[in-house]
């Protein structure tokens, strides 16, 4: 019986590999950028006694929770800072469709998360215990001690943009709030053990045990949920046609700079087939070449492209040289 049932398993595990490696191919590359936090910069202030980017600490939270969820594949952080620094975003403040588009397209990928932090703190503005902020947290400096409790709220709004068109495949709103509640406490220091380097570590356990940190992370789970849900139906980025092929223009060891880059369609990862033209045909009677006759000699993987150039990584049985031709690879 055994005998008899193993190639039937062997078979399923066979396809199951398949399907496995299949949803793999499939998994949706996106970029997070910062979240805006305009609306509750006060109270951002009042909890941290200055002001912190929670925007990007929120965002970073989101990044590793989805890394750890496995529906999307996610552009590192200096990939994003460095695109957002060439475009001249870094002061900008908010990022619209058309921009985030824009930045998706040079990243190559699929979508833009990009949203706004609504409510950080609590609901009820009352401003009887200063800021409007009522949250118990580990403190440096003087505290202010109300006499009313209540819990921590956190409140995202976000954006699911596709980089092909500029629109918003889908937007939601994300609420998480603490378990525990707590007299009100005006911070006039920072949250103990939750700067590193002047920023906000958000992964911190400091700052997860604190209230507000508990409502932080509940509304990240959150909107992770959302996002995962939605990743299924995301529509893949469309590939951007080369508009000609290009020629290596630079050769140092394996590192090759070629004379086409984002203005021809191409991104971060590409490969590229790299041909060596060996001889031409022409036509005996006008003397007009009417075929080329080029073999391969290698690829290059970029590993670092601009608008009119891109820099690759060369792999091949020799070596490549100024003035190989360089054509993508479908």
């Amino acid at each position: 019986m055994f005998r008899k049932t193993t190639p039937l398993l062997i078979a399923l595990m066979l396809l199951a590999g398949i399907s496995f490696s299949s949803q793999a191919q499939q998994k949706k590359r996106i970029a997070i950028l910062d979240f805006d936090y305009a609306t509750v910069y006060s109270d951002v202030g009042y909890i941290f006694g200055s002001n912190v980017d929670v925007g990007k600490g929120i965002a970073d939270l989101l990044v590793t929770k989805l890394v750890q969820g496995g529906q999307y594949s996610i552009i590192e952080r200096k990939q994003l800072d460095k695109i957002i620094a060439e475009q001249n975003l870094g002061a900008s403040g908010r990022v619209d469709e058309a921009t985030a588009a824009r930045i998706g397209k040079i990243l190559g990928v699929d979508a833009l998360i990009l949203g706004s932090i609504h409510t950080f703190g609590r609901d009820d503005k009352s401003r009887g215990t200063g800021g409007g902020v009522s949250v118990p947290v580990p403190v440096f400096g003087g505290v202010k001690i109300g006499s009313k409790k209540a819990k921590a709220i956190v409140g995202i709004n976000f954006r699911l943009v596709a980089t092909d068109t500029a629109e918003i495949f889908s937007a939601g709103d994300a609420r998480g709030e603490s378990k525990r509640e707590g007299a009100s406490i005006q911070a006039t220091g920072g949250v103990k053990g939750v700067y590193t380097d002047g920023a906000v570590g958000m992964n911190s356990t400091n700052f997860a045990e604190t209230i507000i940190g508990e409502a932080v992370y509940d509304c990240v789970n959150k909107l992770a949920a959302q996002l995962e849900e939605k990743a299924g139906n995301l529509p893949a980025r469309t590939s951007a046609a080369v508009k000609s092929e290009g020629v290596i223009a630079d050769v140092s060891g394996s590192t090759v700079i070629i004379n086409i880059g984002r203005n021809a369609g191409l991104k971060t990862g590409d490969r590229l087939e790299v041909k060596r033209v060996s001889r031409e045909v022409k036509d005996p009677d006008t003397g007009k070449v009417i075929r080329v006759v080029a073999e391969k000699v290698g690829e290059v993987v970029l590993t670092d492209v601009d608008d009119s150039s891109a820099e690759g990584r060369f792999s091949g049985s020799g070596a490549a040289k100024v003035k190989d031709k360089v054509v993508p690879i479908q």
